[in-house]
C-alpha cells in the first residue's frame, strides 16, 4: 500500500516522499517536488511491483555501468581468454563514454551516436604500424566488436544479474561488415617474400613466416607458442589457446618442420618461447622486419595475418573441402572459409562428375 507524506525542504520547497509496502517486499520511497508526480509514481510503481515487473527496474537504477563493466571483467572475460585483452580496451572505451550512467538510464540513441563516433574517429595505431588511409579509422568490423561487447554484457545483466530489464543495444543498427578479405600471395609473391625474410636482420621473420604459410597459425599463436607445444617427432603442433575455445593440433612438416627443429637444437634449456623477445616484451616484435620485408619483395596491400588466408587459398586449390579447411583453421563453422569456395570449383567439379558418371555413367558391358 502506498502512502504519501507531505514534506518541507531546508530552502521551505514543498516536497512529497511515497513510501510503498506489500507484504514480502522491502520499501520502496521516493520524493518528489510535485503531489501529482508522487500519485503517478505510486500507482505505477506499486502496479509494477504486484504484476513482478519492478525488480529489474529498480535494479537497473541502482547499478550504473561501470559496476557491470567492473563486475563483467571479474567474471566473464576470465572465461575468454583469446580475446579478453580486446574486450578490455573496448570495455574502457564504454566506460569512459557512458560509465556514470545507470543501466536503465541508457538509451538506443545513445548507443546509435556513439556507434557512429566510433567509425569517424581516427583509432590509435599500434608502435610500428603503418596506416592504411590518412585518418585510419576503425573499420566497421571493428565497431561491430565493439557493440557486440556492449551486447553481451546487457545480456548477461539481464539474465544472470538481474540489473537490466531490456538492452538497449539490441535496438540499434550494426555496421555493415564488408566481406570478408581474400588477399593472398602468388606463388612469385611467396618466393619473393620468403627470399627477403630469409635476409632479413632479424632471425625469427623467417621462420615465423614460413610456419604462418605451412600451418595456417594465428599470429598471436604463433608467437605465444611455447617449445612443451611442439612435438618434433610426431611432427605436430598443439594449440590450447585458441580463438573459439577448443585445442586445435597442427601439422608440422616440411620446411617449418625443418626450420623449427633447427631453432629447438639451438635454443638455450631454459628458453620457454619459441620466439622470445629481447627484453622489451615475452615474444619477438618483427613489426618493422616485416614491413621492410614487404617493401624489399614490392609486395603492396599484404598484412601477416594474409598469410593465413594464403596457407587457405593454397589448400583448396590443391582440392581441400571447406570442411578440410575449417579444420585446418580451427573455424567451427563454414561460414568463414566459404570465401575459398571458388578456389576449389575444379575439386568441386571433379567430384559432381564422379557422383554422375556412378549414377548414370555405362559401364564397360554395357551396349
Amino acid at each position: 500500500m502506498a502512502t504519501i507524506e507531505a514534506r518541507r525542504t531546508t530552502d521551505g520547497a514543498p516536497s512529497y516522499r511515497v513510501k510503498i509496502r506489500l507484504r514480502g517486499r522491502p520499501t520502496e520511497t521516493a520524493s518528489f517536488a510535485r503531489l501529482t508526480d508522487a500519485r503517478r509514481w505510486a500507482q505505477s510503481t506499486e502496479a509494477a511491483i504486484r504484476e513482478g515487473r519492478y525488480f529489474h527496474h529498480s535494479q537497473a537504477k541502482r547499478h550504473s555501468l561501470r559496476e557491470a563493466i567492473d563486475r563483467y571483467k571479474l567474471e566473464v572475460l576470465p572465461n575468454k581468454p583469446a580475446s579478453a585483452r580486446s574486450q578490455s580496451s573496448q570495455l574502457n572505451w564504454w566506460c569512459a563514454e557512458l560509465g556514470g550512467y545507470y543501466l536503465a538510464d541508457i538509451t538506443p540513441a545513445q548507443i546509435g551516436k556513439l556507434r557512429d563516433k566510433l567509425l569517424s574517429t581516427p583509432r590509435q595505431l599500434r608502435r610500428g604500424e603503418k596506416p592504411k588511409t590518412a585518418t585510419s579509422s576503425r573499420a566497421p568490423g571493428t565497431v561491430v566488436r565493439y557493440i557486440a561487447v556492449l551486447s553481451h554484457l546487457f545480456t548477461i545483466a539481464i539474465k544472470e544479474w538481474g540489473w537490466a530489464e531490456s538492452s538497449p543495444v539490441a535496438k540499434i543498427r550494426k555496421p555493415r561488415e564488408p566481406r570478408g578479405r581474400g588477399r593472398f600471395l602468388s606463388k612469385t609473391e611467396c618466393v619473393r617474400l620468403l627470399e627477403t625474410c630469409k635476409a632479413s636482420s632479424s632471425t625469427h621473420l623467417y621462420p615465423a613466416v614460413v610456419l604462418a604459410l605451412s600451418t595456417g597459425m594465428r599470429r598471436g599463436e604463433i608467437f605465444s607458442l611455447q617449445w612443451s607445444q611442439i612435438d618434433l617427432i610426431k611432427q605436430r603442433i598443439t594449440i590450447y589457446k585458441t580463438k573459439n575455445g577448443e585445442i586445435r593440433v597442427v601439422p608440422l612438416m616440411d620446411l617449418a618442420l625443418e626450420l623449427i627443429g633447427a631453432m629447438s637444437k639451438a635454443r638455450a634449456p631454459e628458453e620457454l618461447i619459441v620466439f622470445p623477445g629481447s627484453g622489451k616484451g615475452p615474444s619477438a616484435d618483427i613489426k618493422k622486419s616485416w614491413y621492410t620485408a614487404l617493401e624489399d619483395a614490392e609486395i603492396a596491400d599484404f598484412r601477416f595475418h594474409d598469410l593465413r588466408h594464403t596457407a587457405a587459398s593454397y589448400l583448396a586449390m590443391g582440392g581441400a573441402s571447406l570442411l578440410e579447411i575449417a579444420a585446418v583453421l580451427g573455424h567451427k563453422t563454414l561460414s568463414m572459409v566459404k570465401r575459398y569456395s571458388h578456389l576449389s570449383e575444379g575439386h568441386t567439379y571433379q567430384v559432381v562428375a564422379a557422383m554422375n558418371k556412378s549414377l548414370f555413367g555405362k559401364e564397360d558391358n554395357d551396349v
